[in-house]
């Protein structure tokens, strides 16, 4: 078993009754939970018998099991009235950390968790490997950035040593037959596997439903509802605007990034890390994979993750990463060029001076490995972007 960086935060987490575990599949749920959680019985819903068991007799099940030292429920999302049950066993036997459950249909969940758990269940998200993760299971030993975005951050990519154009093709397979299915009825599944390629198309880029709708030859309409099935089971995710305008009128749409580039690259049919070098959106793919492991970081140590991006109307200005840390906005430029340019600090430079920030809280993470500390900004390369998160949380740095 990799060794991840949320299993230092169950401790926190086991003084809810119900802890729930979300994230997309094969990002390693069910291996933490167990691995964490090692004297709790195991049950899977992805098990029909099990399921069937559970769907018929939930009061027996849990009764059954009553005298656990702990319940693991996985996929539990395919019996979402389980939660409606486990609401009253929590009430009545006031027992920390007595459920875990683990799921990979954010849409489906948060609902049903909405209506059943509300202020007794602690929800942590499990995405594929951060920057930081790797390195710390010795996964980056050799590898360029190329290498990184081409195979992305899926466990079994490693742990079993599969190709990723072997890995990603069979992934999205089962992804659109069992997920999306269950989410909503996609009659047309070609179509929705065109609809993804056309958003990793876009990836980095402002989002535009309509001109995505037409392209695939969809509806406004199911375009976006598309969009939402994607969120969903964690494959996408938007990063929305700053809301800081100082004065000036900015973007109001989200930028679309995916969660995982290997997954991207698969999509976008790219073949190899050296198909990738010379590939036009790889800064595109870059700025995806340096914003996704911010991201993950964040959800990592059960933290909301507080990112957004800043543009004016028209485009000329722009930061490609805010982090809002309460008293104070930390820019981040994303360049995926080896070389350290003047050109990196343009936007920070104007940014700097329009927010009255100090260049010594902004910051530039690019393709290549230097830290240095310049007077428009500090440079830090892509691998060192993996703890870069800690500082901002720790609100003695900057």
């Amino acid at each position: 078993m990799f060794q991840r960086v949320m299993g230092q935060v169950f401790t926190r987490y086991i003084k809810f009754p119900v802890v729930a575990i979300l994230g997309p599949r094969q990002s390693g749920k069910t291996t933490l939970a167990k691995y964490f959680f090692k004297n709790y019985k195991y049950f899977s819903l992805e098990d029909p018998n099990t399921r069937l068991l559970v769907q018929n007799d939930p009061r027996g099940f849990l009764k059954a099991n009553e005298n656990a030292h702990g319940i693991i429920i996985d996929e539990f999302q395919h019996v979402p009235n389980i939660l409606s049950y486990i609401q009253l066993e929590s009430d009545e036997k006031n027992r920390p950390g007595y459920f875990v459950l683990t799921g990979s249909q954010n849409y489906l969940m948060n609902q049903a968790i909405t209506q059943s758990l509300a202020g007794r269940v602690g929800i942590l998200t499990l995405l594929p490997l951060s920057i930081n993760e790797m390195a710390q299971n010795n996964l980056l030993e050799n590898k360029s950035v190329d290498d990184l975005m081409f195979f992305g951050g899926y466990p079994r990519v490693y742990s079993e040593s599969i190709l990723p154009l072997d890995y990603f093709p069979s992934y999205l397979q089962s992804y659109v037959e069992r997920d999306v299915r269950q989410l909503v009825n996609v009659e047309n599944l070609n179509l929705f596997q065109k609809f993804m390629s056309l958003c990793a198309g876009r990836i980095g880029q402002l989002l535009n439903i309509e001109s995505l709708g037409n392209d695939c030859g969809i509806s406004f309409n199911t375009a976006r509802s598309w969009l939402s099935i994607l969120e969903a089971s964690y494959t996408i995710f938007l990063l929305q605007p700053h809301f800081k305008n100082f004065s000036k009128r900015l973007t109001k749409s989200p930028k679309l990034y995916f969660h995982d580039t290997g997954l991207a690259c698969s999509l976008l049919r790219i073949l190899s890390p050296e198909v990738l070098a010379t590939h036009p959106l790889r800064g595109n793919i870059f700025e995806s994979l340096i914003i996704a492991d911010m991201y993950k970081q964040f959800c990592n140590k059960g933290m909301r993750s507080p990112l957004y991006f800043w543009r004016d109307l028209n485009g000329r200005h722009e930061i490609d990463c805010i982090i809002d840390r309460g008293l104070n906005l930390v820019p981040v430029e994303i360049k995926s060029g080896l070389t350290i340019s003047s050109d990196f600090f343009k936007g920070l430079e104007y940014w700097n001076d329009l927010a009255q920030n100090n260049p010594n809280n902004s910051f530039v993470i690019y393709g290549g490995n230097e830290k240095e500390i310049r007077k428009q900004g500090i440079i830090i390369g892509w691998k060192a972007a993996g703890n870069f998160i800690d500082q901002m949380i720790d609100p003695t740095v900057l």
